[in-house]
C-alpha cells in the first residue's frame, strides 16, 4: 500500500525518522559508553552492557493507541526496510537510518494455534510462533538483522573496514551469523566456531554454504565462546554471539509481534521461552516491558522459561526462593536433543537477574518462571506437535513440554493462553527424530522411544515374478500394467482400504 492512500493523521508518522540518544549502560559498574564503536563488555568491570535510550522519554508523548496505530499502519507498507524487525524502529534502533538497516526477510514469523487434540492434551489452549521461518530457519535471524544493521552503520559513518564478524554457535547462530555477513559482502568476513560434533549435519552445512570460515574445536558451547570472548577482547572482531547488545535488541521484535498479533491484549498470555545463553528471554522480557512503559500495552504477560535437566543453570538459581539466598553457579552440561539450549554458563544471566527483578515488580512475584523438563518429555512433546500441525525444533518441543508441565503443576491460571517459541525449524532437528523413529539415542539421553509417537519407511514390493521398473530400461507396456496393479493391491492391503468402487 502506499503512502498517499493513508489517512492524513498517519501519513507523517508511518515513515520514522532518525531520533534519539543511544549509550552502553554496564551492569555491573553503572557506567555508560558511547554506541558509536564495537563493545561487548564493560572496560572497567568486565560485565555485560544493555542500550538504553536516553531520550526514551520523547516516545512518551505520542498516545499507546497511536503507536498501536502506527505499527499497523506500517504493516502495510512495501517499503523493505520497514518490512523486518525495524517495523517497530522507534523500539529496536531509532538511530539507525533505514538505508543502514539489513532485511533479508527476517520477523513477522505466523502465530499458529494448537488443533483440540493438543490444546486437550495440554489443557490450555495455546499458539506456537515459528521463528523457524525466519531465512536462516531460526529466531537468530531477529539478532542479526539488528547487529549487523549496527555494524553497517558504523561502516558507513566511521569508515569500518575488512571487518571480521565471529561467533560461537550450537548450530543456529553460526547460520544466521554467515547468511547475513555474506550479503553485506563488502569489507565484511564471517568466522564461526563450533563444538566438534556437537551441531547437526543440517546446522553445520548452512555457514558452509554461507561462505563463511568455518571452524570445529574440541568441547561443548562454552568452551567456543570462552575462545570467541578471547579474541573479542584482543583483536578487532565484531562478536556477533548475544553478548553483544545489539543482537538482544534486534530479538525484542518477537515480543512487539507478539503483542500486535493478539491486538495488543496481552494480559491472558504466557509467554513460554527456552533458555540457552539467555539472550532470548532477556529481549523478550525487556520487549514488553518497554510497550508496558509506553502504554502500548496496558498489562503484562507471564513469562515461562524452560530448561532442560541437561543444561538447567536458569532453573536451579530460581528454585531458591529466598532472593538473598540465590547464588548462580555455572553447570556442566550433559548431551540434549535442544542443543541450542545446552549451555551451562549463560553470558546474559546478569541481564536475567535484573530483568526478571523489574518484570516481577510491575506485573507480580509469579509473572517469571522457570521449569525444567527431561530429554524424554523435550522428544515425546517435539513429535506430538509435528504429529499435530506443526514444525517444531527440539527447543519448540522444549516449551511445549515446559508448558505442559507447568499446566499440570498449576502455574498456569485458567483462561490463560500460551505463546510458545518454536525457536527453529523441525529440519534442523531430523536427526533427532530419525534416532527416536530408529530406537538409536546413546544412553546418556535417557529417551526411550513411544511406540505410538514412532513412524517409519514402509516398503512395498509386487509379489514375486511380478516385473518392476528398473533405471534406465523401458518396460513393456503389458507389464508395466502388471506391476502397477500387483503394487497397487499391496499398498491398498497395507492401507486397510476396502474394495474398489
Amino acid at each position: 500500500m502506499k503512502i498517499l492512500d493513508f489517512p492524513d493523521f498517519i501519513r507523517d508518522l508511518v515513515v520514522p525518522r532518525v531520533s534519539g540518544a543511544y549509550l552502553y549502560r554496564c551492569l555491573g559498574c553503572q557506567q555508560t559508553f558511547g554506541v558509536d564503536r564495537l563493545l561487548y563488555t564493560c572496560p572497567e568491570c568486565r560485565s555485560v552492557l544493555i542500550i538504553e535510550d536516553q531520550h526514551w522519554e520523547r516516545l512518551k508523548k505520542t498516545p499507546g493507541t497511536l503507536w498501536r496505530r502506527i505499527f499497523d499502519y506500517r504493516a502495510m507498507i512495501n517499503e523493505p526496510a520497514l518490512k523486518g524487525i525495524y517495523r517497530f524502529h522507534e523500539l529496536l534502533g531509532s538511530i539507525l537510518p533505514l538505508d543502514a538497516v539489513v532485511y533479508l526477510g527476517e520477523g513477522h514469523t505466523p502465530v499458529v494455534r494448537a488443533n483440540d487434540r493438543l490444546k486437550d492434551h495440554v489443557g490450555r489452549p495455546f499458539y506456537f510462533k515459528n521463528d523457524g521461518q525466519n531465512p536462516s530457519a531460526s529466531f537468530k535471524d531477529r539478532g542479526m538483522a539488528s547487529a549487523f544493521s549496527y555494524l553497517r552503520y558504523l561502516m558507513k559513518t566511521r569508515g569500518l573496514t575488512n571487518v571480521l564478524a565471529v561467533c560461537a554457535s550450537t548450530g543456529d547462530t553460526s547460520a544466521a551469523a554467515a547468511l547475513y555477513g555474506s550479503y553485506l559482502v563488502d569489507g565484511v568476513r564471517s568466522a564461526v566456531l563450533l563444538p566438534h560434533g556437537k551441531v547437526t549435519p543440517q546446522q553445520l552445512g548452512q555457514p558452509l554454504g554461507s561462505g563463511a570460515r568455518v571452524i570445529e574445536i574440541p568441547g561443548v558451547f562454552d568452551d567456543c565462546m570462552k575462545i570467541v570472548e578471547y579474541l573479542s577482547e584482543r583483536y578487532p572482531v565484531a562478536l556477533m554471539n548475544s553478548k553483544n547488545a545489539w543482537r538482544i535488541l534486534g530479538q525484542e521484535s518477537y515480543s512487539y509481534e507478539i503483542a500486535q498479533a493478539f491486538d495488543y491484549d496481552v494480559e491472558r498470555l504466557v509467554v513460554v521461552v527456552p533458555i540457552g545463553n539467555a539472550g532470548n528471554i532477556t529481549a523478550v522480557m525487556a520487549g514488553f516491558l518497554k510497550l508496558y512503559d509506553l502504554g502500548i500495552i496496558t498489562a503484562l504477560p507471564r513469562i515461562l522459561g524452560v530448561q532442560s535437566e541437561h543444561a538447567n543453570p536458569v532453573y536451579r538459581y530460581y528454585k531458591e526462593r529466598d532472593p538473598t539466598k540465590r547464588v548462580f553457579s555455572p553447570v556442566t552440561v550433559k548431551p540434549s536433543v535442544a542443543q541450542a539450549a545446552m549451555i551451562g554458563n549463560p553470558v546474559s544471566m546478569p541481564r536475567v537477574i535484573r530483568l526478571v527483578e523489574q518484570f516481577r515488580q510491575c506485573a507480580g512475584g509469579d509473572a517469571v518462571q522457570v521449569v525444567q523438563v527431561s530429554e524424554q518429555e523435550i522428544m515425546d512433546a517435539m513429535l506430538l506437535a509435528n504429529r499435530n500441525g506443526h514444525i517444531a525444533c527440539t527447543q519448540g518441543g522444549e516449551c511445549l513440554a515446559g508448558f505442559h508441565r507447568a499446566v499440570r503443576e498449576g502455574r498456569v491460571p485458567e483462561g490463560s493462553v500460551g505463546v510458545l517459541d518454536a525457536t527453529a525449524h523441525a529440519l534442523k532437528f531430523a536427526g533427532f527424530q530419525e534416532k527416536y523413529f530408529e530406537d538409536r539415542f546413546e544412553p546418556e539421553f535417557r529417551v526411550v522411544p513411544k511406540e505410538e509417537l514412532r513412524n517409519r519407511p514402509v516398503l512395498v514390493k509386487p509379489p514375486h515374478g511380478v516385473p518392476c521398473p528398473e533405471p534406465g530400461k523401458r518396460m513393456d507396456p503389458d507389464e508395466f500394467r502388471t506391476f502397477v496393479t500387483a503394487t497397487a493391491e499391496a499398498v491398498a492391503s497395507l492401507l486397510g482400504l476396502n474394495t474398489a468402487r
